[in-house]
This record gives C-alpha cells, structure tokens and sequence, in this order.
C-alpha cells in the first residue's frame, strides 16, 4: 500500500473529509503534517504520493510529476496566508519580519513581492508561528510576521496588526493569475497503477467536499474557533481546480523564483494517471 500526505488545516478538509468519513475509499496509508514536513517527507521518498509546496516542487520537479486537476489555489485573497504588520509595508525595509516555519511557498512568495513590488528589503528571521504558538510568537521582538493557514485565520480575527496584505490578492494584482499555494505530486519512481487509483479517490474525494461545505465549514468553526460565516466563506473562496489558468500562475511563478536564484528552472511534468 503506498504513502499520502495529507495536512491538518481547515483549507485541506475539501479533499480529505470524504476519506475521514468513509465517503469515499483511499487505497493508502495517510500521513499527517504540516506542509513542510510533507515536503520533506515527499522529498526523502518516505512518501509516495502528498500535497506540496509549489515551491517545492520547482525545486524538486526531477523526482516528482504533478497529479492533474488538483491544487490548492486562490484567484484572489486567499485569506490564510497574510503579513501583519505593525506599519505600513513600505516602511519594513530593513525591519524584522518573523516567517512561519510551516511554509515556504509563501515565504518565496513574500520574497518576491518584497523584491518586485515593494522595492523594500526586511531582516528575515524564522519562528514557529502554528496556531498554539501565536501568544508566544507576539512576545517575539518583530514588526510585521507571515503566517499561514488556521493561525492566520486565528490571528486575523484577534485584530492585533493595523495593517495586513493577503498574499494570494497581491500576486493576482501583480500578475492578473491564480496563485497556486500547493499542489498535488507523486514520486517518479511511485507504482503508476497505485498512484492512479489514489489520484482517482482524491479527486472523488475533493467533489465530494465541494458538494459538503457547509458541513465541513461547521467543523472547521468546532476545530479552530474561527467564526461559522468566515470558515464558510474562506472554504468558498479557495479553488481546488488545477486547470490552464492555474498552470498559467505556477509557471509564471517558476520563472519569477528562477530569475532570483530562489528555484531552479522547473517544467510542469505530469504524471500519467488514466
């Protein structure tokens, strides 16, 4: 039986509540993380098929093909994955800003924006921003923090930063493109039938949360304590579609992170899953 990684956010519910309730089979083992240790995991081979970090991809497309028709992207504020800032952004250069340790496609992202938009150039520095940390992470010397997933849902609705910047609006206003946070990749070297009949169940799997919001938006209200009505509408608002727009946004993506040494130029190479 092959290996899937799966992560414990609110934004992933779509895909694997149906699998958790038994509405659809996954012929795998799952394996629970945060984001970058699924990449890490994926990476090592100690899994066989997970969710990715774009970036991560990039960086390791040798080994990996991406599974078609499944991202988790956003054409737009995507909500989860924001800078708060004590003071206007243009006024970070040269400021500490804290980065979660969960994630790196929105660290490059935040990279590039501070490079291409922004003109501005903070004193990065990593900390441990998941939801159980945010107390903590406010003691932390910092003018502005990136943080992802439900602890930005947590910090946003604690109103504690003047300012914040949605990631996922400020690439679409930068580019006019879908951003992809993450997709989903098998390793090359993975059993293709297995890996078939694992894509075809997410995929069920995905359908089957799209058609279930409201329910999964009630237990994402019941996990986190964020309120029903924005747990309903950050599910709405996320798109987990990876069609020719959204290939459109990664590859724009790719070539903006390779002109800065931050990912080698990657191509997008499915793997053969009919």
């Amino acid at each position: 039986m092959i290996t899937v990684g799966r992560i414990a956010y609110i934004n992933c519910y779509p895909v694997y509540a149906a699998i958790d309730r038994g509405a659809v089979r996954l012929p795998a083992a799952l394996v629970t993380g945060t984001p970058a240790e699924l990449n890490d995991l994926l990476v090592a081979g100690a899994l066989d098929l997970s969710v990715i970090s774009a970036v991560e991809f990039a960086r390791h497309a040798e080994h990996l093909r991406l599974l078609p028709g499944l991202g988790i992207t956003s054409d737009g504020p995507v909500k989860s994955v924001t800078l708060f800032s004590k003071r206007a952004i243009g006024e970070l250069d040269g400021r500490t800003v804290l980065l979660s340790a969960s994630s790196r496609t929105a660290v490059a992202l935040l990279e590039l924006l501070c490079r291409d938009v922004w003109g501005i150039a903070p004193r990065f520095a990593q900390a441990r921003a998941e939801a159980a940390d945010l107390d903590t992470l406010a003691r932390l010397p910092h003018e502005a923090v990136l943080v992802i997933g439900d602890a930005a849902l947590a910090l946003a609705a604690r109103r504690a930063y003047p300012e914040r910047v949605d990631l996922g609006e400020a690439w679409k206003r930068w580019t006019g493109l879908p951003f992809v946070f993450a997709v989903w990749a098998a390793r090359r070297t993975a059993d293709r039938d297995a890996v078939g009949r694992a894509h075809r169940a997410l995929l069920a799997a995905r359908d089957w949360g799209l058609a279930h919001l409201d329910e999964l938006a009630a237990q994402a209200h019941r996990t986190s304590g964020v309120p029903l009505a924005e747990c309903r509408a950050y599910l709405a608002g996320l798109d987990y579609a990876f069609g020719d727009r959204h290939v459109a946004g990664l590859e724009t993506f790719f070539r903006k992170l390779a002109a800065h040494g931050l990912a080698p130029a990657a191509s997008l190479r499915y793997l053969e899953v009919a």
